[in-house]
């Protein structure tokens, strides 16, 4: 009987390539958008935070002024947009994408649009790091009021 043994190379191939997939399907998630974590905000939790999902564009309305509490902000998860209200009329909007290791953002509360991965907290009013890890702010967005909607500039 003539038997056929797989190389070294081979099932050290065969090894890594296992454990790369591993690794993947573990950073993966659930596949729900959350982090699952006990303790992790959920989207929108807070007083002043308010998750949506309606369409928005360049030069089209992202949300309507009454829908971004003072004080707080809007996810807008289709765009991965935060629309925040920092003074009473006055719109921002940043990137929902955290600069740390990109998870989207989950809550606006205290003035900090919350990231639940790792715990990192942007400033409503910049979008500047109030509590890391991470070390950049996140990315704005020009966005102006018309009609009582704000929009991308």
């Amino acid at each position: 009987m003539n038997t056929t043994f797989p190389t070294r190379r081979a099932v050290l191939a065969a090894a890594g390539t296992t454990s790369a997939a591993l690794t993947l399907a573990a950073c993966g998630g659930s596949g729900d958008g959350q982090s699952g974590g006990e303790g992790s905000p959920e989207p929108g939790d807070g007083q002043t935070g308010k998750e949506t999902s309606e369409p928005g564009g360049d030069g089209g309305a992202l949300t309507q002024t009454s829908e971004v509490p003072e004080g707080g902000g809007t996810i807008l998860k289709d765009q991965e947009l935060v629309v925040t209200q920092p003074t009473a009329g006055e719109f921002k909007a940043f990137s929902a994408v955290c600069t740390h290791q990109g998870c989207l953002v989950a809550s606006v509360a205290d003035g900090t649009i919350n990231c639940p991965c790792h715990g990192s907290r942007f400033t409503i009013g910049d979008g500047s790091v109030a509590h890391g890890p991470a070390t950049q702010p996140l990315a704005e967005v020009n966005v102006s009021v018309k009609d009582g909607a704000v929009r991308r500039s």
